[in-house]
């Protein structure tokens, strides 16, 4: 222990810190390391000399920036003005200004591409968000040198989906497709280069609901939301036709304003046929001799382009009016009770009718939309005034306040309807041109004006035989009690008429059936929206005799005889 204590500098407690050692003038400063290791960080620019900073300032080295980044994106305020005509253009690779909006020519293509083909407005564009580049895939994309050669191409053939020579049911592997059809018995399918060759013969109305009949109540659909019919769906829809023959579309929000240019896009972009139609649900039959293989196959898109600036729907001053008068207009809107209220990714398949019918009442007409996106009450804002038409006085408070303008017209010509004036619409919320002339109102003194929807039920009923316009007024009960019983008696008639049915001449075991050609548009009934009815199969579509007049009732009549 004397040895050990004599050495100098040895600690025999380790787990203690060790003391520093004693200041010794002739070995100089000592300083133990310490016990963590202290980091080494960069210098800052601060303790920089000027010397070094001198040097690097002689031979700068430039970072090696990406191009694409200094493109603008949806965060930077890009706006350029453009006019009608080519903007951009490579090659054959053209990108158009027109009625249409934005829209991207290439190369062989049947049509010009856009990216939203049902809700482009039919105003032209006065400025782009972006610059003008294509948003689909560059014509060729050579591979980058990566310092591998390319893989092999694999041995195993994948085949194409081909409708006329579908797979085998039971191969593995392989999901079921769909075979070209319905077709007449006896009868094949034919390539179809056209699209009246690929639809072939219109559907009857019993193979109309077969093919609808299994889709009412399946979830497999295309959705369409407030974009419309996008470029992309085209192949989405071609991807449903390549399982099943019929593509079931649902439409919510702002398309269903006007469902008339939905399925008339869609029949136009896909080349199908729309054979049933309820509310914004849309059936889109693919055609008799439609094959997969032989589709018309068109380039995605990459991405969504951003959407061109239009002309502003609100004016200070609107046409027609004063800047007065479109004042006191918007300040009268604000106690005006609106006519509907519209919620979101609901279907407005009847808002244009709603509207129409508020403007035989009233000059002004607000319609309430509380929790929708302010793009879509400008959307269909923007539809209101192109098909009522009408002029946009205010979005104000999630609102839209309309005018039905200077050049409306009635559609009740000879009988204008007078407005019952409620607490909200007083007489001075009407046009002096809006109120009536003491001449109209003198001479009719024992009308009723009633509501356009009453007026439109009276003329259906008129038109069905439930109801008779009484040409004399003063009758008596008996001669009122007369007219209702012969009433009552052609709107049975009416009700309960059907076709002849011709029968031979036999017992009953030879009917003679009336060919499909002579036979009226009234013999096969209307299909019903759900198709419950156990009338939609092929054998309840054909005539029945009366009662005994089947071959087991013979039997039946045999087997009595021997009883007795």
């Amino acid at each position: 222990m004397a040895i050990v204590a004599s050495l100098r500098d040895i600690n025999l407690f380790s787990s203690l810190p060790s003391t520093p050692p004693m200041a010794d003038s002739s070995s100089g400063t000592f300083r133990p390391a310490p016990p963590i290791p202290i980091p080494k960080y960069a210098p800052s620019n601060r303790n920089r000399n000027q010397k070094t900073n001198h040097q690097t300032d002689t031979n700068p080295k430039k970072p090696q920036s990406n191009p694409a980044l200094k493109l603008p994106h949806h965060r930077t305020r890009y706006y350029k003005p453009v006019k009608e005509g080519v903007i951009s253009s490579d090659g054959d690779r053209t990108i158009l200004i027109g009625d249409s909006g934005v829209s991207y020519q290439l190369p062989g293509a049947p049509f010009e591409f856009q990216f939203s083909y049902s809700e482009t407005p039919k105003v032209k564009p006065v400025g782009i968000r972006e610059p003008a580049f294509m948003p689909f895939a560059p014509p060729t994309m050579p591979r980058p040198w990566t310092g591998k050669a390319p893989l092999k191409k694999s041995k195993k053939k994948i085949p194409l989906f081909d409708s006329f020579n579908p797979p085998p049911a039971g191969k593995s592997g392989v999901k079921y497709v769909e075979m070209p059809g319905p077709l007449p018995f006896g009868r094949y399918p034919k390539e179809g280069m056209n699209r009246e060759e690929v639809l072939g013969e219109p559907l009857k109305r019993w193979e109309k609901g077969m093919l609808i009949k299994p889709h009412m109540h399946d979830n497999r659909q295309v959705n369409l939301g407030r974009d419309g019919f996008t470029h992309n769906m085209l192949e989405l829809i071609h991807s449903h036709w390549k399982r099943r023959r019929v593509c079931k579309v649902r439409c919510k929000g702002v398309p269903t304003v006007d469902m008339n240019n939905v399925c008339r896009v869609l029949e136009e972009k896909t080349g199908g046929e729309i054979i049933h139609r309820v509310g914004g649900v849309v059936y889109l039959f693919r055609g008799r001799n439609y094959n997969y293989r032989t589709r018309p196959q068109y380039p995605l898109m990459l991405w969504k382009p951003a959407a061109p600036v239009y002309p502003k729907l609100i004016q200070e001053v609107p046409e027609g009016l004063t800047k007065e008068e479109a004042h006191e207009f918007r300040v009268k809107g604000k106690s005006l009770r609106p006519i509907c209220k519209l919620s979101k990714n609901g279907v407005y398949v009847s808002l244009v009718k709603d509207v129409r019918d508020a403007f035989e009442l009233s000059s002004l007409v607000k319609v309430d939309c509380p929790g929708l996106e302010p793009s879509d009450y400008k959307k269909i804002g923007a539809k209101l005034k192109e098909l009522v038409p009408c002029v946009l006085l205010s979005f104000d408070d999630e609102q839209i306040l309309m005018w039905r303008g200077r050049e409306w017209k009635s559609r009740f010509v000879d009988n204008p309807l007078i407005p019952s004036l409620s607490e909200t619409n007083t007489t001075n919320e009407l046009d002096p041109s809006d109120k009536p002339s003491e001449e109209q109102t003198v001479a009719n003194p024992s009308t009723t004006i009633s509501s356009p929807k009453m007026i439109s039920l009276w003329q259906r009923a008129l038109e069905s035989s439930k109801a008779v316009i009484l040409e004399e007024l003063d009758l008596g009960p008996d001669d009122l009690l007369k007219k209702v019983e012969e009433l009552e008696g052609t709107s049975l008639a009416a009700e309960h008429t059907y076709t002849a049915m011709v029968l031979s001449n036999t017992d009953g075991a030879a009917e003679d059936y009336v060919d499909e050609k002579d036979r009226s548009e009234e013999y096969y009934s209307d299909i019903d929206d759900d198709f419950d009815d156990e009338c939609s199969d092929d054998e309840s579509l054909d005539p029945v005799g009366p009662v005994g007049s089947l071959p087991v009732d013979k039997i039946v009549r045999k087997l009595r005889e021997r009883l007795k």
